[in-house]
């Protein structure tokens, strides 16, 4: 069982992935934004972190490149889910220190193989 961090800004996709990550056996943390997921990153320490882009203030690409740059953080996997799915989204979220890349809705099968990868 991995505790996995969801920073989102919508309640509805929280819940989504939440239920999803539950069903799988995981213990979910959630964060409303980027700010206060970098801030639970830090202290929750969580196994993975999934990582929407689009979010008021500090948005998921900015919340990756710190999280991906500090010592405390770096070694936490993200993964980006997002709606955003041009090609060059995807290759910054990469650039930003992201490990994987998912495009909203996403499918449950493929986010868990995603996250299973990720905790290897």
């Amino acid at each position: 069982m991995a505790k996995i961090l969801i920073v989102d800004d919508s309640a509805t996709e929280l819940h989504v992935l939440a239920k999803i990550l539950q069903q799988a056996g995981h213990q979910p943390l959630t964060a409303a934004d980027g700010e206060a997921g970098i801030a639970a990153a830090k202290s929750q320490s969580p196994d993975a972190i999934l990582m929407d882009v689009v979010m008021p203030g500090i948005n998921g690409f900015q919340a990756t490149r710190k999280l991906s740059r500090d010592p405390k953080t770096r070694h936490i996997p993200v993964l980006m889910v997002t709606t955003k799915d041009q090609e060059t989204d995807r290759e910054w979220g990469m650039r930003q220190g992201a490990k994987g890349y998912l495009v909203k809705p996403v499918d449950s099968g493929e986010l868990l193989h995603q996250i299973d990868e990720l905790l290897r």
